[in-house]
């Protein structure tokens, strides 16, 4: 298990390196902004995918994002 800063810094880096600087803070802004549970709002949001369908998606995702990228 690693400390709660480096998994801030973690996911920090991961946001902007995904989704820029600019989408990372907005994200962020939300988040504050409305406090939620985030557990209750994962189920919610895609309620008739399983864990297995979500990864797939985002994998793919990554992937087609990387090719765009070249």
């Amino acid at each position: 298990m690693i400390s709660d800063t480096l998994l801030s810094q973690n996911v920090i880096k991961c946001l902007i390196a995904n989704f820029g600087i600019v989408q990372t803070e907005r994200f962020i802004s939300l988040v504050i902004k409305e406090p939620f549970d985030y557990t209750e709002w994962q189920r919610d949001l895609f309620p008739e995918m399983s864990v297995e369908d979500i990864f797939s998606a985002a994998t793919a995702w990554k992937q087609s994002a990387a090719q765009n990228e070249r």
